[in-house]
């Protein structure tokens, strides 16, 4: 079995050397374990400072684009390089890379799909009292959400087998963390988690500015999530609350009418009235967003199987060599698409060659071609009929 360790990093110069020589050389039931760096669009050496330190893969992305990205990126990256078993951790060295063996194991004896390292926040000597609160506390708002207990839903160390890999889709740009395992319990992965120990902060975090901050991208990111897979529920819950707030308050009203007479208490009326129609409408939501819903499961499952029968990245590649491989598919040669006109994602900087669709970034892009030898289009006549007129011509490639 192979495994590959990603490590998603912005700016992370002065750590990503110490991360790297934290990590396992050997752990039972692998034959092979490679790291993968995430260069998340950093201004500094951090790409350098991997490379130095041995990182086996480097992933750069063209710019700063989040940690949810860079995380995609990787599993991305770890699924073309054949990983059985993908394992998360952060670049900062905030956790001990020797309990990577504890996170991989309940998923190489078969008892669990995805496996999240556990901080044992409560009793890190690392965090305040306010950090221990909000994590306990959004801890169980996720697991409510999942449906599976989860002591540190905000841990960033976290394995993940090669099947689970596959299904994961990632929406939100704040974070991938509380995301992921309301899908895996949604998905009915198998979730476990284990403790795994913590070092001394290197860097105040840079994932939020400020904890209103972080507490109000995590509500909002719990609530979407967990609308995106159960919607019925949510806005049937809504609207119920609306429709039976409305419905007390016109008994109120009615009450008032029938024992004092039709004067006053107007706005009750039209407050009831509202909410009423509001929860109505709300419910319809909710079935037009289950019946959507059913889509979307759809379309992840035809992700899922394009995914698995295209284990290299095929559609993926970048630039010529995608062109190339898609054209040969269909069986013919066409026009390639201009350098300057693709879009790269990321680009390779080490080991390229064990990817199925190498490029050389370093090569320059080929001109358009001009003068005599640019192919053109030319329209050939053919002779005309008993009238003398010409037939309309048709364009052939010469």
């Amino acid at each position: 079995m192979k495994l590959v360790i990603q490590i998603p990093a912005y700016n992370e110069e002065a750590t990503i050397a110490r991360t790297l020589a934290d990590l396992p050389k050997r752990i039972d039931g692998f034959s092979r374990i490679e790291t993968l760096v995430i260069d998340d669009g950093s201004t500094d050496g951090t790409v350098a400072a991997a490379r130095k330190a041995g990182a086996d893969h480097i992933v750069r992305l063209v710019s700063n684009r989040g940690l949810a990205t860079a995380f995609v990126a990787g599993i991305d990256a770890s699924l073309r390089l054949g990983a059985d078993v993908i394992v998360n951790t952060d670049g900062d060295n905030q956790y001990v890379g020797a309990d990577i063996a504890k996170v991989v194991k309940p998923i190489v004896d078969g008892a669990a799909e995805v496996v999240i390292g556990d901080r044992d926040v409560q009793n890190s000597p690392h965090m305040g009292p306010v950090k221990k609160v909000l994590q306990k506390v959004g801890s169980w708002a996720v697991g409510l959400a999942s449906g599976v207990d989860v002591p540190d839903a905000t841990s960033g160390m976290r394995a993940f087998s090669r099947d689970a890999a596959y299904q994961i889709n990632v929406f939100n740009p704040f974070t991938y963390t509380l995301e992921t395992i309301i899908q895996a319990g949604n998905r009915n992965f198998g979730l476990q988690s284990v403790v795994v120990g913590t070092n001394a902060p290197t860097r105040p975090s840079r994932l939020y500015r400020g904890i209103a901050s972080y507490v109000r991208k995590s509500i909002v990111t719990i609530f979407r999530v967990y609308a995106l897979y159960k919607p019925l529920k949510t806005f049937s819950l809504i609207g119920a609350l609306l429709f039976l707030t409305g419905a007390a308050i016109g008994a109120r009203f009615l009450w008032f009418y029938l024992t004092e007479g039709s004067a006053g208490h107007i706005q009750s009326l039209i407050l009831a009235s509202v909410l009423l129609i509001s929860g109505f409408q709300t419910g319809l939501i909710g079935l037009l967003a289950d019946l959507i819903s059913v889509n979307r499961k759809l379309s992840e499952e035809i992700l899922i199987r394009q995914k698995k029968l295209d284990p290299k990245g095929l559609t993926n590649r970048p630039g010529k060599e995608r062109d190339k491989h898609h054209h040969a598919r269909r069986g013919r040669v066409e026009r390639e698409q201009p350098a300057d006109q693709i879009e790269t994602q990321w680009v390779w900087l080490i080991d390229e060659a064990k990817l199925d669709a190498p490029r050389d970034e370093t090569q320059p892009a080929e001109a358009a071609p001009t003068g005599p030898s640019r192919r053109r289009r030319r329209r050939r006549r053919r002779p005309g009929g008993p009238h003398g007129t010409n037939s309309p011509s048709t364009p052939d490639e010469v």
